[in-house]
Protein backbone atom coordinates (compact mmCIF):
# COMPACT_ATOMS: atom_id res chain seq x y z
CA UNK A 1 0.00 0.00 0.00
CA UNK A 2 1.11 3.53 -0.69
CA UNK A 3 0.28 5.82 2.53
CA UNK A 4 -0.32 9.46 2.62
CA UNK A 5 0.27 11.49 6.24
CA UNK A 6 -0.97 14.60 6.41
CA UNK A 7 0.85 17.11 8.80
CA UNK A 8 4.12 18.03 10.02
CA UNK A 9 4.53 17.65 13.59
CA UNK A 10 5.27 15.51 16.46
CA UNK A 11 2.36 13.34 16.18
CA UNK A 12 2.95 12.83 12.47
CA UNK A 13 6.21 11.77 13.34
CA UNK A 14 4.94 9.26 15.60
CA UNK A 15 2.32 7.80 13.30
CA UNK A 16 5.43 7.62 9.96
CA UNK A 17 7.53 5.53 12.05
CA UNK A 18 4.40 3.48 13.62
CA UNK A 19 2.88 2.39 9.86
CA UNK A 20 6.74 2.22 8.92
CA UNK A 21 7.04 -0.49 10.67
CA UNK A 22 3.73 -2.28 9.21
CA UNK A 23 3.80 -5.42 6.57
CA UNK A 24 1.34 -3.91 4.34
CA UNK A 25 3.35 -0.43 3.77
CA UNK A 26 4.92 -0.04 0.20
CA UNK A 27 6.00 3.34 0.43
CA UNK A 28 5.13 6.71 2.78
CA UNK A 29 4.63 9.84 1.75
CA UNK A 30 3.96 12.87 4.07
CA UNK A 31 3.02 16.53 3.41
CA UNK A 32 4.57 18.52 4.03
CA UNK A 33 6.52 16.66 6.76
CA UNK A 34 9.77 17.54 8.92
CA UNK A 35 13.08 16.37 8.64
CA UNK A 36 12.68 13.45 11.49
CA UNK A 37 9.89 12.33 9.25
CA UNK A 38 12.19 12.50 5.98
CA UNK A 39 13.79 9.64 7.32
CA UNK A 40 11.02 7.39 7.19
CA UNK A 41 8.84 9.10 4.24
CA UNK A 42 9.03 11.02 0.75
CA UNK A 43 8.23 14.13 2.04
CA UNK A 44 5.95 16.37 -0.14
CA UNK A 45 6.19 20.38 0.21
CA UNK A 46 2.23 20.85 0.43
CA UNK A 47 0.69 22.69 3.10
CA UNK A 48 -1.79 20.83 5.32
CA UNK A 49 -4.36 22.96 4.60
CA UNK A 50 -3.64 22.61 0.50
CA UNK A 51 -6.97 20.35 -0.02
CA UNK A 52 -6.72 20.73 -3.51
CA UNK A 53 -3.33 19.91 -3.67
CA UNK A 54 -3.10 17.03 -1.58
CA UNK A 55 -6.01 15.26 -2.97
CA UNK A 56 -3.66 15.82 -6.26
CA UNK A 57 -1.04 14.46 -4.98
CA UNK A 58 -3.14 11.32 -3.28
CA UNK A 59 -4.68 10.61 -7.19
CA UNK A 60 -1.11 11.16 -8.56
CA UNK A 61 0.68 9.02 -6.18
CA UNK A 62 -2.38 6.14 -6.03
CA UNK A 63 -2.51 6.24 -1.99
CA UNK A 64 -4.53 3.94 -0.56
CA UNK A 65 -4.92 5.83 2.32
CA UNK A 66 -4.37 8.97 3.39
CA UNK A 67 -3.89 9.76 7.32
CA UNK A 68 -4.87 13.46 8.09
CA UNK A 69 -2.92 14.49 11.62
CA UNK A 70 -3.26 18.23 12.26
CA UNK A 71 -7.38 19.52 13.08
CA UNK A 72 -7.61 22.12 10.13
CA UNK A 73 -7.65 20.46 7.33
CA UNK A 74 -10.48 18.09 8.86
CA UNK A 75 -12.54 20.98 9.76
CA UNK A 76 -11.62 22.40 6.28
CA UNK A 77 -13.65 19.00 4.62
CA UNK A 78 -10.43 17.04 3.66
CA UNK A 79 -12.27 13.97 4.17
CA UNK A 80 -15.14 15.35 2.06
CA UNK A 81 -13.07 16.19 -0.72
CA UNK A 82 -11.11 13.07 -0.82
CA UNK A 83 -13.91 10.89 -0.54
CA UNK A 84 -15.88 12.59 -3.10
CA UNK A 85 -12.74 11.51 -5.17
CA UNK A 86 -13.08 7.85 -4.18
CA UNK A 87 -10.20 8.04 -1.79
CA UNK A 88 -9.82 6.38 1.18
CA UNK A 89 -9.00 8.47 4.30
CA UNK A 90 -9.14 8.11 7.72
CA UNK A 91 -10.82 11.24 9.86
CA UNK A 92 -14.22 12.75 10.27
CA UNK A 93 -15.94 14.86 7.96
CA UNK A 94 -16.33 18.58 7.75
CA UNK A 95 -20.01 17.99 9.85
CA UNK A 96 -18.56 15.64 12.31
CA UNK A 97 -15.04 17.36 12.66
CA UNK A 98 -16.62 20.67 14.22
CA UNK A 99 -16.84 19.21 17.42
CA UNK A 100 -13.49 20.59 17.36
CA UNK A 101 -13.97 23.46 15.03
CA UNK A 102 -16.45 25.03 17.66
CA UNK A 103 -16.23 24.63 21.43
CA UNK A 104 -19.71 26.36 21.85
CA UNK A 105 -21.28 23.33 19.46
CA UNK A 106 -19.03 20.36 21.57
CA UNK A 107 -20.91 22.50 24.69
CA UNK A 108 -24.62 22.26 22.89
CA UNK A 109 -24.32 18.66 22.43
CA UNK A 110 -23.25 17.74 25.26
CA UNK A 111 -26.05 19.95 27.16
CA UNK A 112 -28.52 18.08 24.98
CA UNK A 113 -27.63 14.72 25.42
CA UNK A 114 -26.68 14.48 28.42
CA UNK A 115 -22.85 14.31 28.37
CA UNK A 116 -21.31 14.99 31.69
CA UNK A 117 -19.75 18.96 30.58
CA UNK A 118 -19.15 21.94 33.12
CA UNK A 119 -22.10 24.60 33.17
CA UNK A 120 -21.06 27.58 30.70
CA UNK A 121 -22.69 30.81 29.06
CA UNK A 122 -21.69 31.63 25.38
CA UNK A 123 -21.17 35.12 24.49
CA UNK A 124 -20.67 37.10 21.10
CA UNK A 125 -20.77 40.90 22.62
CA UNK A 126 -17.11 41.29 24.97
CA UNK A 127 -19.55 44.59 26.36
CA UNK A 128 -21.75 41.37 27.62
CA UNK A 129 -19.37 39.29 28.59
CA UNK A 130 -17.44 41.83 30.35
CA UNK A 131 -20.78 42.30 32.60
CA UNK A 132 -21.04 38.94 33.40
CA UNK A 133 -17.94 38.40 34.77
CA UNK A 134 -18.54 41.04 37.18
CA UNK A 135 -21.24 39.25 38.97
CA UNK A 136 -19.86 35.62 39.00
CA UNK A 137 -17.86 34.10 41.11
CA UNK A 138 -13.70 32.77 40.58
CA UNK A 139 -11.88 30.81 39.51
CA UNK A 140 -13.79 30.32 35.92
CA UNK A 141 -12.36 29.72 32.49
CA UNK A 142 -12.78 31.82 29.27
CA UNK A 143 -12.24 30.11 25.93
CA UNK A 144 -12.54 31.06 22.32
CA UNK A 145 -14.50 29.40 20.31
CA UNK A 146 -12.76 28.08 17.39
CA UNK A 147 -9.20 26.73 17.12
CA UNK A 148 -6.68 28.30 18.71
CA UNK A 149 -3.77 25.54 18.44
CA UNK A 150 -4.20 24.30 22.30
CA UNK A 151 -3.25 27.68 23.38
CA UNK A 152 -7.45 29.25 23.73
CA UNK A 153 -8.23 28.49 27.05
CA UNK A 154 -7.74 30.45 29.32
CA UNK A 155 -7.91 29.58 33.18
CA UNK A 156 -8.82 33.30 35.64
CA UNK A 157 -8.34 33.04 39.59
CA UNK A 158 -9.53 37.09 39.40
CA UNK A 159 -12.50 39.61 37.74
CA UNK A 160 -9.13 41.19 36.49
CA UNK A 161 -7.81 38.28 34.94
CA UNK A 162 -11.14 37.14 33.19
CA UNK A 163 -11.80 40.68 31.96
CA UNK A 164 -8.21 40.71 30.67
CA UNK A 165 -8.87 37.34 29.09
CA UNK A 166 -12.05 39.31 27.13
CA UNK A 167 -9.86 41.72 26.08
CA UNK A 168 -7.43 39.61 24.37
CA UNK A 169 -9.70 37.09 22.38
CA UNK A 170 -12.62 39.59 21.53
CA UNK A 171 -10.95 42.96 21.28
CA UNK A 172 -7.46 42.20 20.91
CA UNK A 173 -8.11 38.98 18.53
CA UNK A 174 -5.26 37.22 19.33
CA UNK A 175 -7.10 34.24 17.92
CA UNK A 176 -8.33 35.95 15.19
CA UNK A 177 -11.74 34.55 13.99
CA UNK A 178 -12.03 31.73 16.57
CA UNK A 179 -12.47 34.67 19.13
CA UNK A 180 -15.60 35.76 17.47
CA UNK A 181 -17.52 33.98 20.21
CA UNK A 182 -16.05 33.19 23.41
CA UNK A 183 -17.54 30.54 26.30
CA UNK A 184 -17.32 31.12 29.84
CA UNK A 185 -16.71 28.47 31.45
CA UNK A 186 -17.73 26.43 35.33
CA UNK A 187 -14.45 25.55 36.70
CA UNK A 188 -13.63 21.83 37.04
CA UNK A 189 -11.50 20.70 39.93
CA UNK A 190 -9.48 17.53 39.37
CA UNK A 191 -6.85 16.08 37.58
CA UNK A 192 -6.64 15.95 33.93
CA UNK A 193 -6.62 13.07 31.56
CA UNK A 194 -6.95 12.19 27.76
CA UNK A 195 -8.52 9.72 26.29
CA UNK A 196 -8.83 8.75 22.94
CA UNK A 197 -10.77 6.36 20.82
CA UNK A 198 -11.12 5.32 17.16
CA UNK A 199 -14.27 4.52 15.48
CA UNK A 200 -15.62 4.01 12.44
CA UNK A 201 -19.42 5.27 13.88
CA UNK A 202 -20.62 2.28 15.28
CA UNK A 203 -17.61 0.25 17.14
CA UNK A 204 -15.66 2.58 19.16
CA UNK A 205 -12.42 1.21 20.22
CA UNK A 206 -10.28 2.92 23.42
CA UNK A 207 -6.41 4.17 23.29
CA UNK A 208 -4.50 3.53 26.09
CA UNK A 209 -5.57 6.28 28.54
CA UNK A 210 -2.80 9.23 28.40
CA UNK A 211 -2.15 12.01 30.76
CA UNK A 212 -0.61 14.95 29.11
CA UNK A 213 0.68 18.31 30.37
CA UNK A 214 -0.89 21.47 29.34
CA UNK A 215 0.53 24.40 31.20
CA UNK A 216 4.10 25.53 30.28
CA UNK A 217 6.04 25.21 33.53
CA UNK A 218 6.65 22.77 36.22
CA UNK A 219 3.79 22.16 38.50
CA UNK A 220 1.09 23.27 35.98
CA UNK A 221 2.11 27.01 36.41
CA UNK A 222 1.80 29.29 33.37
CA UNK A 223 -0.31 29.73 30.32
CA UNK A 224 -1.77 26.56 28.37
CA UNK A 225 0.37 25.42 25.24
CA UNK A 226 -0.01 22.75 23.20
CA UNK A 227 1.19 20.07 25.43
CA UNK A 228 4.37 19.76 27.09
CA UNK A 229 4.56 15.98 27.79
CA UNK A 230 2.32 13.14 28.28
CA UNK A 231 2.63 9.32 29.32
CA UNK A 232 0.58 6.24 29.14
CA UNK A 233 -1.07 4.58 31.16
CA UNK A 234 -2.28 6.97 33.59
CA UNK A 235 -2.97 5.35 37.10
CA UNK A 236 -5.51 7.61 37.66
CA UNK A 237 -7.86 5.73 34.88
CA UNK A 238 -8.68 2.56 36.32
CA UNK A 239 -10.61 0.00 34.49
CA UNK A 240 -13.52 0.52 36.12
CA UNK A 241 -13.02 4.51 35.11
CA UNK A 242 -12.50 3.65 31.21
CA UNK A 243 -15.61 1.91 31.64
CA UNK A 244 -17.31 4.83 32.98
CA UNK A 245 -16.03 6.80 30.08
CA UNK A 246 -16.68 4.50 27.77
CA UNK A 247 -20.17 4.06 28.77
CA UNK A 248 -21.29 7.78 29.37
CA UNK A 249 -19.17 9.55 26.99
CA UNK A 250 -17.62 7.68 24.22
CA UNK A 251 -20.09 6.26 23.07
CA UNK A 252 -23.14 8.61 23.79
CA UNK A 253 -21.31 11.22 22.07
CA UNK A 254 -20.62 8.93 18.89
CA UNK A 255 -24.47 8.12 19.34
CA UNK A 256 -25.10 12.13 19.43
CA UNK A 257 -22.94 12.92 16.18
CA UNK A 258 -24.80 10.18 14.24
CA UNK A 259 -28.50 11.33 15.54
CA UNK A 260 -27.40 14.72 14.36
CA UNK A 261 -26.87 13.84 11.02
CA UNK A 262 -22.97 14.00 11.40
CA UNK A 263 -21.48 10.62 11.64
CA UNK A 264 -18.26 10.41 12.94
CA UNK A 265 -15.45 7.87 12.01
CA UNK A 266 -11.72 8.44 12.60
CA UNK A 267 -10.19 9.15 16.60
CA UNK A 268 -12.54 11.13 19.53
CA UNK A 269 -10.26 12.74 21.78
CA UNK A 270 -11.90 13.84 25.40
CA UNK A 271 -9.70 16.36 27.21
CA UNK A 272 -11.23 15.21 30.80
CA UNK A 273 -10.89 16.28 34.02
CA UNK A 274 -11.49 13.29 36.27
CA UNK A 275 -13.51 14.93 39.12
CA UNK A 276 -15.04 13.97 42.92
CA UNK A 277 -18.32 13.43 40.70
CA UNK A 278 -16.83 11.59 38.25
CA UNK A 279 -15.59 12.27 34.66
CA UNK A 280 -16.48 15.63 33.26
CA UNK A 281 -15.45 16.65 29.47
CA UNK A 282 -13.63 19.67 29.49
CA UNK A 283 -13.19 19.78 25.23
CA UNK A 284 -13.31 17.45 22.13
CA UNK A 285 -11.14 17.12 19.60
CA UNK A 286 -11.35 15.23 16.08
CA UNK A 287 -8.01 13.68 15.26
CA UNK A 288 -5.06 12.23 17.17
CA UNK A 289 -3.57 14.53 20.30
CA UNK A 290 0.05 15.82 20.27
CA UNK A 291 2.09 15.11 22.42
CA UNK A 292 -0.77 11.83 23.46
CA UNK A 293 0.49 9.63 20.24
CA UNK A 294 3.77 9.67 20.58
CA UNK A 295 3.63 7.13 24.09
CA UNK A 296 0.41 5.81 22.32
CA UNK A 297 2.04 4.83 19.37
CA UNK A 298 4.72 3.64 21.21
CA UNK A 299 3.28 0.79 23.78
CA UNK A 300 0.55 -0.13 20.60
CA UNK A 301 1.47 -3.31 19.27
CA UNK A 302 -1.29 -3.95 16.45
CA UNK A 303 -0.36 -3.05 13.16
CA UNK A 304 -1.82 0.80 12.53
CA UNK A 305 -2.19 0.89 9.23
CA UNK A 306 -4.91 -2.40 9.91
CA UNK A 307 -6.81 -0.66 12.67
CA UNK A 308 -7.28 3.22 10.47
CA UNK A 309 -8.12 0.86 7.16
CA UNK A 310 -10.54 -1.12 9.57
CA UNK A 311 -12.30 2.01 10.89
CA UNK A 312 -12.52 3.84 7.10
CA UNK A 313 -13.84 0.50 5.69
CA UNK A 314 -16.57 0.08 8.85
CA UNK A 315 -15.04 -3.22 9.88
CA UNK A 316 -13.37 -2.35 13.36
CA UNK A 317 -15.74 -5.05 15.17
CA UNK A 318 -12.79 -7.30 14.22
CA UNK A 319 -10.18 -5.70 15.35
CA UNK A 320 -8.88 -6.03 18.96
CA UNK A 321 -6.30 -3.80 20.52
CA UNK A 322 -3.05 -5.27 22.62
CA UNK A 323 -0.54 -2.70 23.95
CA UNK A 324 2.26 -3.00 25.36
CA UNK A 325 2.30 -3.13 29.21
CA UNK A 326 5.43 -1.11 29.32
CA UNK A 327 5.15 2.91 30.49
CA UNK A 328 5.79 5.64 28.19
CA UNK A 329 6.56 9.27 28.36
CA UNK A 330 7.37 12.01 26.16
CA UNK A 331 9.02 15.23 26.97
CA UNK A 332 8.37 17.97 24.82
CA UNK A 333 11.21 20.19 23.80
CA UNK A 334 10.42 23.69 23.49
CA UNK A 335 11.87 27.02 22.14
CA UNK A 336 12.40 29.87 25.01
CA UNK A 337 8.99 32.21 25.38
CA UNK A 338 7.18 29.26 24.05
CA UNK A 339 4.12 29.58 23.98
CA UNK A 340 4.42 33.63 23.50
CA UNK A 341 7.24 34.61 20.98
CA UNK A 342 10.45 33.10 20.23
CA UNK A 343 13.06 33.16 18.08
CA UNK A 344 13.42 30.27 15.20
CA UNK A 345 16.94 28.80 13.54
CA UNK A 346 18.67 27.61 16.63
CA UNK A 347 21.21 24.80 15.51
CA UNK A 348 19.95 21.47 17.85
CA UNK A 349 23.05 18.86 18.83
CA UNK A 350 22.81 15.71 20.24
CA UNK A 351 19.77 13.85 18.44
CA UNK A 352 21.91 11.34 17.41
CA UNK A 353 23.36 10.48 20.64
CA UNK A 354 19.86 10.32 22.30
CA UNK A 355 18.72 8.32 20.12
CA UNK A 356 21.35 5.59 20.35
CA UNK A 357 19.88 4.76 23.97
CA UNK A 358 17.51 2.15 24.54
CA UNK A 359 14.22 2.25 24.15
CA UNK A 360 14.27 6.15 22.87
CA UNK A 361 13.11 7.51 20.12
CA UNK A 362 13.20 11.46 19.00
CA UNK A 363 10.28 12.83 17.30
CA UNK A 364 10.64 15.77 15.60
CA UNK A 365 7.56 18.30 16.28
CA UNK A 366 9.33 21.89 14.91
CA UNK A 367 12.31 21.35 13.33
CA UNK A 368 13.88 22.42 9.86
CA UNK A 369 17.38 22.45 8.19
CA UNK A 370 19.58 24.91 7.32
CA UNK A 371 22.35 24.55 5.06
CA UNK A 372 22.56 20.56 6.31
CA UNK A 373 22.07 21.74 10.20
CA UNK A 374 19.03 20.78 11.67
CA UNK A 375 17.59 23.75 13.46
CA UNK A 376 14.73 25.20 15.62
CA UNK A 377 11.50 25.84 13.76
CA UNK A 378 8.76 26.52 15.85
CA UNK A 379 7.41 26.81 19.46
CA UNK A 380 7.46 22.94 20.16
CA UNK A 381 10.75 21.65 18.49
CA UNK A 382 11.15 17.55 19.95
CA UNK A 383 9.47 14.92 21.41
CA UNK A 384 11.84 12.55 23.17
CA UNK A 385 9.98 9.41 24.23
CA UNK A 386 11.00 6.77 26.38
CA UNK A 387 9.36 2.79 27.60
CA UNK A 388 10.35 1.65 30.75
CA UNK A 389 9.40 -0.71 33.10
CA UNK A 390 7.43 1.33 35.80
CA UNK A 391 6.89 4.84 35.42
CA UNK A 392 10.47 5.87 37.08
CA UNK A 393 12.50 4.01 34.79
CA UNK A 394 10.18 5.44 31.75
CA UNK A 395 10.75 9.02 33.59
CA UNK A 396 14.73 8.28 33.91
CA UNK A 397 14.92 6.94 30.78
CA UNK A 398 13.36 10.07 28.78
CA UNK A 399 15.38 12.73 30.87
CA UNK A 400 18.71 10.84 30.30
CA UNK A 401 18.15 11.34 26.55
CA UNK A 402 16.64 15.13 26.84
CA UNK A 403 20.03 16.07 28.94
CA UNK A 404 21.86 14.89 25.68
CA UNK A 405 20.56 17.24 23.56
CA UNK A 406 21.21 20.83 23.10
CA UNK A 407 20.27 24.45 21.88
CA UNK A 408 20.42 28.07 22.74
CA UNK A 409 17.15 29.06 25.00
CA UNK A 410 15.58 24.71 25.00
CA UNK A 411 13.05 24.73 27.46
CA UNK A 412 11.55 21.99 29.26
CA UNK A 413 8.65 20.97 32.00
CA UNK A 414 11.22 18.69 34.74
CA UNK A 415 8.27 17.14 36.16
CA UNK A 416 6.82 14.71 33.42
CA UNK A 417 5.12 11.77 35.10
CA UNK A 418 5.28 12.84 38.71
CA UNK A 419 2.02 12.57 38.72
CA UNK A 420 1.54 9.32 37.85
CA UNK A 421 4.04 8.28 40.87
CA UNK A 422 2.07 10.22 42.93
Amino acid sequence: MNILVVGSGGREHAIVWKIAKSRRVKKIYCAPGNPGIAQLAECVDIKADDISGLRDLAIREKIDLTIVGPEVPLTLGIVDSFEDKGLKVFGPLKKAAEIEGSKIFAKNLMQKYGIPTGGYKVFKDSREAKEYIKEHSYPLVVKADGLAAGKGVIICKTKEDALDAIKLIMEKKVFGRAGDRVIIEEFLKGEEASFLAITDGKTVIPLPPCQDHKAVFDGDRGPNTGGMGAYSPTPIITPKLKEDIMDNIMVPTIKAMGKEGRPYKGVLYAGLMITGNGPMVLEFNCRFGDPETQPIMMRLKNDLVDVLLSAVEGKLNKIKLKCDNKFALCVVMAAKGYPGGYEKGKEIKGIDDASRLNDIVVFHACTALNDSKLVTAGGRVLGVTAMGVGVKRAINKAYEAVSRIKWEGVHYRKDIGEKAIR
